[in-house]
Order: C-alpha cells, then sequence, then structure tokens
C-alpha cells in the first residue's frame, strides 16, 4: 500500500493512494500514522480499501496538501557516506560501521512544502536519500533478517544539508542538519510488500532543471537492515522513527566549483516505486 496524509500542517488525515491520482479516506479506521498506530500494522487496511473503491469512495488527489507521510517522529536518524560512489565523490573513505548522526524530529515537511534557508547560511546543499519508517520498537535485534519485521515501509526523503554550519560552526554535524524544513518527506509511506528489491532501487535529483543527483541502493554500503540491526544495538528505535540511509553522488559538496542551493531554487527528486517530490527553496525568516 501507499500510504499518504492529507491536509493542512498539523490537521493531515490519513489515507490511502489508489491508481495513479486517487486516494481513498481511511482517517475513521486509522487515527494516524504514528507510534500508536503502526505497531499493528497496516496491512489489514488493504480489505477495507477494496471494499471502499468497489463502492465508489475514491477521490482524486487533485491539489490537496501531502504532509509528511509519517506524524511526529521520536527521532529521525541519519547514516553518512553509505553510497560507495558518493565517498569516491569526497574523497573519503568507506566507513567499516555505519557513520550514524541525527537530525531534529521537526525538520519533517511534507514533499512539496517549502524548503526554507537558515539565517546567515552560505552552503545549502542536497541530497536524495532512502528512508526508513520504524514499524514496532527494536532494541538489540539479532539480524538483519529480524530487522525487517520492524519496518514499517520506506519513503523519500530529502536530507537538505547547510555545510558551513556541519563543517565551520564546532564540527557538529547535527547543526547543519536541523535547520526547520530539512526533511522533506513522502509523498507515501510504501509497505515492503511493494518494493521487489529494496537494494535496486533508482534515485534521482534535479535543482532548476539540470540534473545534479543519479543513483541506486545499489551502491549502498550497508542496506536498510543491516542499518536498523546496528542502530538497535546503540538506542531503542521507536515505531514512527524515520531512518535516512544515505545519499548517492552528485551533492554540491562534492563538486569543484559547487552550485550551491539559493532562494528561488527549484528542487526535484524522486526513488523508483516510492513517488517524487518538488520543493522551492525560499529565503531566511
Amino acid at each position: 500500500m501507499r500510504i499518504v496524509r492529507l491536509g493542512s500542517p498539523g490537521r493531515e488525515r490519513p489515507a490511502v493512494v489508489v491508481g495513479p491520482d486517487a486516494y481513498v479516506d481511511v482517517s475513521d479506521l486509522l487515527a494516524d500514522v504514528d507510534a500508536t498506530t503502526l505497531p499493528g500494522g497496516l496491512a489489514w487496511l488493504g480489505e477495507h480499501v477494496e471494499d471502499r473503491v468497489a463502492a465508489g469512495r475514491a477521490a482524486p488527489l487533485g491539489d490537496r496538501r501531502i504532509g509528511a507521510p509519517v506524524a511526529r517522529p521520536h527521532q529521525i536518524l541519519c547514516v553518512g557516506l553509505n553510497y560507495r560512489d558518493h565517498a569516491e565523490e569526497i574523497g573519503a573513505d568507506v566507513p567499516e560501521l555505519p557513520l550514524v548522526f541525527s537530525k531534529s524530529p521537526n525538520t519533517l515537511v511534507g514533499p512539496h512544502d517549502d524548503v526554507r534557508a537558515p539565517r546567515g547560511f552560505s552552503r545549502l546543499d542536497w541530497e536524495v536519500e532512502l528512508g526508513v519508517v520504524v514499524g514496532r520498537r527494536a532494541s538489540y535485534l539479532d539480524g538483519p533478517e529480524q530487522a525487517r519485521e520492524h519496518v514499517a515501509g520506506f519513503v523519500v526523503c530529502h536530507d537538505v544539508s547547510e555545510r558551513a554550519f556541519q563543517d565551520d560552526h564546532g564540527g557538529q554535524i547535527l547543526k547543519g542538519k536541523s535547520a526547520e524544513t530539512f526533511n522533506p518527506c513522502g509523498p507515501w509511506l510504501v509497505t515492503p510488500d511493494e518494493i521487489d528489491d529494496v537494494s535496486a532501487l533508482g534515485m534521482w535529483l534535479d535543482v532548476s532543471g539540470t540534473r545534479r543527483q543519479t543513483g541506486s541502493t545499489a551502491t549502498m554500503v550497508f542496506d536498510p537492515y543491516e542499518i536498523l540491526c546496528h542502530l538497535s544495538q546503540y538506542m531503542v528505535l521507536e515505531p514512527g522513527d524515520v531512518v535516512n540511509t544515505g545519499t548517492p553522488p552528485g551533492v554540491a559538496n562534492g563538486m569543484a566549483d559547487p552550485q550551491w542551493l539559493q532562494p528561488g531554487d527549484i528542487v526535484e527528486l524522486g526513488i523508483d516505486g516510492l513517488g517524487s517530490q518538488r520543493q522551492r527553496v525560499v529565503a531566511p525568516r
């Protein structure tokens, strides 16, 4: 299934996407997509959705705002240098273990919401990433196979970065990753049964019509299940947590002459089977 949340910020209602451009409202069945509902799984919605489609209750998506497909994550975790070709482009060694950092959970916004540059920005960068949404509480997982049982689904995430904050303001990655709007997510939460091979998904990102990133999850160093297993050895993962699993090559930070994002730029990105996003970069408050 493709789970979506529709409505104005803070008032989104869960729905299921059917066909290319329609949805079925399930807000009477599912209060929200969050830590309280995900542990029960989502498969049970399928029969209800089929019945509602048959009864003519599907409606066009139209221009309805799409919010992030998961609400109020406990944490957003990220893995750096997790694509061999990305590590190569910036001259870094491929890590022996996942390189982990975090983003503030309130960076999460909808897939088509504006990205707001922070005050004092100078090196604003883009990163298309495969996101994993945790479905069940996870601690000390025994291995990648057990980790599979704890995945609610997969999403497109845009891991926006301010490299000067990240590199020049005390050497703390969190500072360059946590400005408001720095994690557009969605459009859908796609359940694992919809993905044939999560390690063979094409990825892309354009900036104002110019292709910047082209890659595939096939060049990942650690696959999503290895990452969840690894993280669970050091922290408890809660339902609804989002894990960004790294980016392929083509970021501004890897260019000889970086073309950093500026207000007015339009960023479009997507991953095979998971949908696409479009954001406008806007000036600081």
